[in-house]
């Protein structure tokens, strides 16, 4: 099936066109100190016309009872003994904009990106990166957090179309540790892009 691009998108991010839409999916938190914990996630890019993309994304635990001993659950959100994964992990949300200055060095199908992150947990970060080619790479270039926040000092993110469907990956450094693997999900298309 052909791409179109949203409809009444802004030139200025039809580069992040192929994102705009509801994604839904599986993935695991895993990172030192942190129990390997399997989530469902909800990731939605959508625009009003503007020249950037809002996002929210939410990623669901199961409750601690419901967690025990059991396997990633399938695509209700549910394990094979009806337990739900019920619980918030982590919420964010904010906007993804294509900057109008090109840094040296990029290709000619590559553009570079800034990122507004709020964790509803007390952190602001800023990504800078690169889209381009069904990929997005970012790098925090600044993170803020209040004093009852995770102590998250840096992260990394990769985004990549991937035959359809959204694979991530982030890194952090946090709790005192060097940048590390953190959480990774592969996500379906929920919906059409609006």
């Amino acid at each position: 099936m052909p791409f179109a691009f949203p409809e009444g998108l802004a030139p200025e991010v039809y580069p992040l066109a192929w994102l705009v839409g509801r994604w839904e999916g599986a993935g695991v938190i895993a990172y030192e100190g942190i129990d390997e914990t399997p989530f469902r996630q909800e990731l939605v890019f959508d625009h009003d016309g503007g020249p950037y993309l809002r996002f929210v994304s939410t990623l669901r635990v199961r409750s601690a009872a419901a967690a025990d001993g059991e396997a990633l659950g399938d695509q209700d959100g549910e394990s094979g003994d009806g337990a739900a994964f019920d619980t918030v992990w982590s919420t964010e949300t904010g906007y993804w904009r294509v900057a109008s200055e090109r840094p040296e060095g990029l290709t000619d199908s590559q553009h570079p990106l800034e990122v507004l992150v709020t964790d509803a947990s007390g952190r602001v970060s800023l990504f800078l990166g690169v889209v381009g080619d069904g990929r997005v790479d970012l790098a925090t270039d600044f993170v803020a957090r209040t004093s009852t926040a995770a102590e998250v000092t840096a992260a990394k993110r990769l985004y990549g179309n991937v035959e359809g469907r959204l694979l991530w990956v982030e890194e952090l450094a946090a709790f005192g540790h060097p940048m590390g693997s953190y959480a990774s999900g592969e996500l379906d298309r929920a919906e059409s892009p609006s």
